[in-house]
Order: C-alpha cells, then sequence, then structure tokens
C-alpha cells in the first residue's frame, strides 16, 4: 500500500489514469446519493470483486462506465488485482485483507472527493 500523495502524483503523471472524468449522469448520481453511499457501494464492490485471491475474470470485472466508483477504479489503478500489485504494491494470489479493502476504499474516496469538488 502506498502514500496517498506518491499514489496521486503518480496517477497525474499517466496518460490512461488521467483521462478518466466522472459525466454528468455519475456527478448527479453522486449528488443525490451522497458520498457515503457511494463508498458503501464502493466496499461492496471491492469485497465482491476485488478481494478474492483469484476474482472471476480479473482483469475484466470493473466496468468503464455504470457507476461512479467504476469510474473512479479504473482512474486510480484500484479496477483489477494486476493494477492493484503495479500501482498499490498489493500482491495478487491472496485474498485482500480488511486493512486493504479499507485502504482501497480511501482511495476512491479520495478520487471521488477530488471529482466533484462541491459535495
Amino acid at each position: 500500500m502506498r502514500d496517498l500523495d506518491e499514489l496521486f502524483a503518480g496517477l497525474a503523471k499517466s496518460k490512461f489514469r488521467s483521462q478518466f472524468r466522472l459525466n454528468a449522469k455519475d456527478r448527479d448520481y453522486l449528488r443525490k446519493k451522497g458520498l457515503e453511499t457511494v463508498l458503501s457501494h464502493a466496499r461492496d464492490f471491492i469485497e465482491k470483486r476485488l478481494a478474492a485471491a483469484e476474482p472471476r475474470n480479473d482483469g475484466k470485472q470493473t466496468p468503464f462506465r455504470g457507476h461512479p466508483v467504476f469510474v473512479a477504479q479504473h482512474a486510480t489503478a484500484c479496477c483489477c488485482r494486476g493494477c492493484l500489485e503495479k500501482w498499490h504494491k498489493i500482491p495478487q494470489g491472496r485474498e485482500l485483507s480488511d486493512a486493504e479493502q479499507t485502504y482501497v476504499c480511501k482511495v476512491l474516496e479520495r478520487w471521488l472527493r477530488i471529482a466533484v469538488t462541491d459535495i
């Protein structure tokens, strides 16, 4: 797991990661539901799609759109176990600990707060 300031500085330098933005529908959803509700969805997505030692369809389990959390996952390299290992130094091949799942949610929360500064 990485220092968030260092991580976000690296993400900003990545052409691929820095291209992600919330569209109007995602921003509206986030405003209407509220950050806490969207973060509860994030916790659920992480637990069900990412936390297993060998997630189903790993590398393809996170859609690129359809929920603000999905966009945040791609923007922050929290979309699959390969990206978690490369960007966050969280090894593949074992379940994510509770602390690692909390870390991923904190990363997503920081990106979402930046993406919609008027929450």
